[in-house]
């Protein structure tokens, strides 16, 4: 026979089907949950996703622009120099590696220079006293003097520094005109925008047809008529090329041999000028340097 469940039963085995059903619908409702914050998380990182794109799309359309407004300097003689001399310029890694071990070095040195300096201050009195026959001279002076030549010959130079020592002991200069510099190296804040803002020579304004020495001794390498630069010449000595732009008028012919102090051109506004002057540049190597700083204009 089957047994009658009691009242109490009843109540019991109700009560636990609906506390399961409860529990159920509790698991249902997390689940969900989870569901929906997975589907925002994949929502946010798609407009993310669009939003970089979006801007990279922003950034490509200004380059264009500014590309198109500035295409008389990114394509101009002056900015291809610019680019050649970079894509040209040899990086030594051999020599870095060395630079700055030496510059290391150099650090450990001034440090090592000044602990010496304290200990000879402070051994001076006995030094003095036990060297009588020498005058007070004694080997702490001669110490501090070699540790103070080999912390000089330890010093870095810069590129730029390099490059200018290198040029003078490569040749002597001389004034190529009279006249007042009207653009120095470096950068500058045009006026214009068909001016180049990265000046890589020195401008010397002088009347039109005044006649313009050469610098230096060296071989005519380029004479040329075309680009910013207008009728213009380059000189090579060594590895220092000499660039005489802008010209009214050319002297001399390509391959030809210059003495210092030759009349080589007259000054002009031929190109990309704004008046005439000489646009004189000095290079080692492809590279520019500050003409003022090699010699006096």
């Amino acid at each position: 026979m089957e047994r009658v469940m009691t009242v109490e039963e009843r109540i019991r085995r109700a009560e636990e089907i609906y506390e399961r059903r409860k529990r159920n619908q509790g698991l249902t409702v997390v689940g969900e949950e989870n569901n929906k914050k997975e589907k925002n998380e994949k929502r946010d990182i798609k407009l993310l996703k669009k939003m970089t794109i979006q801007l990279m799309v922003c950034v490509c359309i200004y380059l264009v622009i500014y590309t198109i407004q500035n295409n008389q300097y990114i394509f101009s003689e002056d900015f291809i120099h610019k680019v050649n001399e970079i894509i040209s310029y040899d990086i030594d890694l051999k020599k870095l590696y060395e630079d700055g071990k030496n510059y290391i070095i150099g650090i450990f040195n001034k440090d090592g220079e000044k602990q010496n300096e304290d200990e000879n201050k402070t051994n001076e009195t006995n030094v003095t006293d036990g060297n009588q026959s020498n005058n007070g001279i004694g080997g702490a002076t001669e110490e501090t003097s070699e540790t103070t030549e080999q912390v000089k010959e330890n010093e870095v130079l810069s590129q730029e520094e390099q490059d200018i020592l290198n040029v003078k002991n490569t040749a002597n200069f001389i004034k190529p005109v009279e006249g007042t510099i009207s653009s120095v190296y470096g950068y500058r804040d045009t006026a214009t925008g068909t001016v180049p803002k990265n000046h890589t020579g020195t401008d010397i304004a002088a009347v039109m047809g005044t006649k313009i020495k050469s610098a230096t001794d060296g071989q005519v390498v380029l004479v040329s008529e075309e680009g910013d630069y207008g009728k213009h010449i380059k000189i090579q000595i060594g590895e220092v090329s000499i660039i005489y732009a802008h010209c009214n008028s050319l002297y001399v012919k390509e391959g030809e041999q210059i003495k210092q102090g030759q009349e080589i051109a007259e000054v002009g506004s031929t190109g990309n000028s704004t008046g005439p002057h000489l646009h004189f540049e000095i290079r080692i190597s492809e590279r520019t340097v500050d003409p003022q700083k090699i010699l006096d204009l």
